[in-house]
């Protein structure tokens, strides 16, 4: 399993559109040259950023800003933005297990049940970082 790269770019988007508010333009040309990704992309996240009312977008002269303070925006908020996964379903099983096989017609009842003990863990914990922690950990390594 392994989690799309669309969360750390937006993660690396908000981070630009902090750090340099006050300096750029924030746009999907701007972003992607520091992502060294296509603005194609960028623009997707951007639009699925400000769907979910964490970002601002302002065409012509305005680009792009975060919507609310950084202490209030948590990495599952982001996480929740740009994953397309449904809620509960962190873990894609398996279609068809073998009704007639001990295992393919237990696994279910094995399986199920911890896998959303293992989604609610790393839910909670993104919901335990804010943008706020991050930019300051990013502060703390310009700063190096």
């Amino acid at each position: 399993m392994q989690i799309s790269s669309r969360f750390t770019i937006a993660m690396h988007m908000l981070a630009c559109m902090d750090v340099f508010k006050d300096e750029y333009k924030i746009t999907s040309d701007f972003l992607a040259s520091s992502i060294n990704v296509n603005p194609v992309i960028i623009r997707k996240i951007l639009s699925q950023l400000k769907d979910a009312g964490l970002i601002e977008v302002k065409r012509g002269p305005g680009g792009a800003v975060i919507a609310r303070p950084l202490d209030k925006i948590t990495f599952l908020d982001v996480y929740q933005a740009v994953e397309c996964i449904e809620e509960n379903t962190l873990f894609h099983f398996h279609e068809n297990p073998n009704p007639n096989c001990p295992v393919g017609k237990n696994i279910h009842c094995v399986l199920d049940d911890k896998l959303l003990r293992v989604q609610a863990a790393m839910e909670q914990e993104l919901k335990s970082i804010t943008l706020a922690d991050m930019n300051s950990d990013l502060g703390k390594c310009l700063k190096k």
